[in-house]
């Protein structure tokens, strides 16, 4: 597999297991607990992702969202 920006083969896959106590923080909304699966970086109890060594770019995404824990404000 190779990166969707810059074609480099230096991926590295993240995974973690947060057991509901992720925190993110958006413009000063911030969540807390499990990751939501709107910002396609996992969801439920885990966090999941590969990103490229070489440009920094996470696979398969192009543009983000506004997440959805901000749009509920």
């Amino acid at each position: 597999m190779n990166c969707d920006n810059c074609e480099s083969d230096r991926l590295l896959d993240v995974m973690a297991h947060c057991s509901d106590t992720c925190v993110m923080n958006y413009k000063g909304v911030e969540h807390e607990g499990y990751p939501p699966y709107d910002l396609n970086l996992g969801g439920g109890d885990d966090v999941e992702f590969t990103v490229c060594l070489d440009c920094g770019k996470i696979q398969g995404l192009s543009k983000w969202p506004d997440p959805e824990f901000f749009t509920k404000q």
